[in-house]
């Protein structure tokens, strides 16, 4: 198992992988990457926006029962 494998089936909460996709994004901008880190940073920033956009969904999912509950 490669390490991006196993660091995305750990958990990661929604700030570490705003977090890690910032440090990523700031690296593609002052780095000259070859297409292969480059290939990898990019397929590790559209694991992280995954990862984000199920936390937020499983968020606004609990944040709509609670309001459901005491309407």
């Amino acid at each position: 198992m490669t390490k991006e494998k196993a660091m995305t089936k750990e958990k990661i909460n929604y700030d570490t992988a705003v977090a890690e996709i910032e440090e990523i994004l700031e690296k593609i901008e002052e780095e000259n990457l070859g297409v292969d880190e480059l290939a990898e940073k990019v397929n590790r920033v559209s694991q992280l926006l995954k990862i984000c956009r199920d936390r937020l969904q499983a968020s606004e999912e609990q944040i709509n029962k609670i309001l459901d509950k005491e309407a």
